[in-house]
């Protein structure tokens, strides 16, 4: 079992972040029905203005391979691609269970 955990930072007013990271966090919680390798995922958005980070994601499958597979299936990019425009940073850990 592999977790992939991605940390998002959003550039744009705290209204602007806010609403882009409503749509992503939507868009990722609908692809579980979509993409038959993720087992699970979970969304945050953050509610401490004291940090900088505004969305985290936790996605659980089954293997490496899988990270891949999920990463390019095109609902996956499509829900990527809502934070194009606003993405200031990304960190990502993936690790086996």
């Amino acid at each position: 079992m592999v977790k992939h955990i991605v940390s998002f930072k959003l550039s744009g007013t705290p209204e602007e972040r806010l609403e882009v990271a409503r749509r992503f966090k939507a868009a990722l919680e609908a692809l579980p029905s979509q993409i038959d390798v993720l087992r699970a995922i979970e969304v945050g958005i953050n509610q401490n203005p004291a940090e900088t980070w505004d969305v985290v994601l936790t996605a659980t499958v089954d293997t490496m391979a899988d990270v891949e597979r999920y990463a390019k299936h095109p609902a996956h990019v499509a829900a990527a691609a809502l934070l194009a425009a606003n993405k200031e940073a990304r960190a990502c850990v993936d690790y086996e269970l």
